[in-house]
């Protein structure tokens, strides 16, 4: 079953789950512990509308949704008793702590009675629900894509000791690709799909969810080249157990019944800050755009009187997992200056008006970007998204550049705070040393702190 169906089954389970577990709360409130007669009024009707939409957001925030075939009973109960507890805790003190009382007994039964009764409405339905997904990935019903990398004996062990377990661990093999041709070890077995120069495109026409890395010692050293291309977005990355020692620090351990395989934490960044993450995102570019009105309609003035042209210059850059949109920003440059094709600006650039060489200063250019954001094309720090002419010469040098795709790109970024605007080639590469590093350890308070210089950039006008 597919993977958006599973997750409005498990939103349609909550939601009814939540309205039920306020119903019934709200009755034994009325009748056990206030001693009155039940009545349904406005205070009822607005609960069973906004309560159950509230819970709704906090399992949201706890990933719940994220990945709902990767779930499993263990993980379910933990999450529902967490969200339980915090829900409990908001709602006590939000709807309940004002209620009349003949004393602290009836906060005390209160907040027990909301406890039990939602974490019974509502874990019960999810073990059910996840218990079929489970059982249903064991009997090898359903499962994820998955892409073996390696043709020789290893990969075919590999390959062995997962179908060959009694219940299916959900990898539904769709190929394999080898880094030296077809061979006779998996070629019986599974599909050769292509070239390893050709695995993103492999990966991207194949659906591919998961990717079994299964090399032999003499492959080693194209280990990184490999990650590097498929790194990041929603597909996860296991290697063979004595690749350990090659990755120490990066991987984290993940014992797959009877195939032993490291899992790659290929994102620094809990799920949770990440969907926090798009929340500031949206929420603060839309504040920004209605704040930025005036300043908006002075620019678009200033601009148009600036040289002849549009207002707005609109360019495709590379964004989130190789995907080209168009960003938005204020022209500064005269009309047809790429005439001669793709080139970097520098700080005597003559291409630049008067009026745009101030705006670069202050960075007030970059500011349309704000409905990028809220469009979701980029995120308000990330990496800065380049074109595909220069992205195409840079990982020729560096293949490393690829990874910068792998995450949503930001209107600022740790590299535009430390370097600043590249002129060339080489300027990008060392530019992309921050991002990078950036990527492997962004977190919501590096996030704070990168808008932060960023701030100080434009109000000192230092912008590069």
């Amino acid at each position: 079953m597919k993977n958006k169906i599973l997750t409005y089954l498990l939103l349609l389970i909550d939601w009814f789950t939540a309205t039920l577990s306020w119903s019934f709360f709200y009755f034994l409130r009325k009748t056990i512990i206030e001693k009155e007669d039940f009545s349904i009024d406005s205070n009822f009707y607005n609960g069973v509308f906004l309560i159950p939409l509230a819970w709704l957001i906090l399992y949201a925030l706890q990933g719940t949704y994220f990945d709902v075939r990767r779930l499993y009973r263990l993980k379910i109960i933990g999450q529902t008793i967490i969200s339980t507890l915090i829900g409990t805790i908001i709602l006590f003190f939000t709807l309940l702590l004002d209620d009349e009382i003949t004393g602290y007994q009836s906060y005390y039964s209160s907040i027990f009675i909301l406890f039990s009764i939602y974490f019974l409405f509502t874990c019960v339905p999810r073990i059910v629900f996840v218990s079929f997904i489970v059982r249903s990935v064991q009997a090898n019903k359903s499962g994820f894509r998955t892409l073996l990398i390696g043709g020789d004996k290893k990969a075919l062990s590999i390959y062995n000791e997962i179908v060959g377990l009694p219940k299916g661990i959900g990898n539904q093999f769709v190929g394999f690709v080898n880094l030296n041709g077809i061979d006779k070890f998996l070629s019986p077995r599974l599909e050769h799909l292509g070239h390893i120069d050709d695995l993103v495109k492999i990966v991207r026409d194949h659906k591919i969810e998961e990717v079994i890395i299964a090399l032999e010692n003499s492959d080693h050293d194209q280990l990184n080249n490999i990650i590097s291309k498929i790194e990041g977005g929603n597909i996860r990355i296991k290697i063979s157990p004595d690749m350990y020692d090659i990755l120490l620090g990066s991987v984290k351990m993940n014992n797959i019944f009877g195939a032993l395989l490291f899992e790659l934490n290929t994102d620094s960044m809990p799920l949770f800050q990440q969907i926090v993450k798009r929340i500031l995102d949206f929420f603060i570019s839309l504040v920004s755009i209605i704040i930025l009105i005036p300043f908006y309609f002075v620019m678009a003035i200033l601009v148009k009187l600036s040289s002849e042209g549009s207002i707005l210059f609109l360019q495709e850059r590379i964004g989130l997992n190789g995907i080209p949109f168009k960003i938005i920003k204020f022209r500064t440059m005269f009309v047809n200056s790429e005439s001669a094709g793709p080139q970097l600006s520098s700080d005597n650039d003559p291409r630049i008006t008067g009026l745009g060489k101030i705006m670069r200063k202050f960075r007030l250019d970059e500011f349309p970007q704000f409905v990028n954001v809220l469009k979701g094309d980029m995120s308000l720090v990330g990496p800065r998204p380049e074109r595909q002419f220069y992205i195409d010469q840079i990982v020729k040098l560096e293949p490393q550049f690829s990874q910068l795709t792998k995450v949503k790109p930001g209107v600022t970024s740790w590299g535009q705070v430390k370097f600043g605007y590249a002129e060339n080639v080489e300027q990008m590469i060392q530019r992309m040393k921050f991002d990078l590093l950036y990527i492997k350890n962004r977190t919501l308070t590096l996030d704070f702190k990168i808008m932060m210089h960023t701030i100080v950039i434009i109000l000192k006008a230092k912008g590069k």
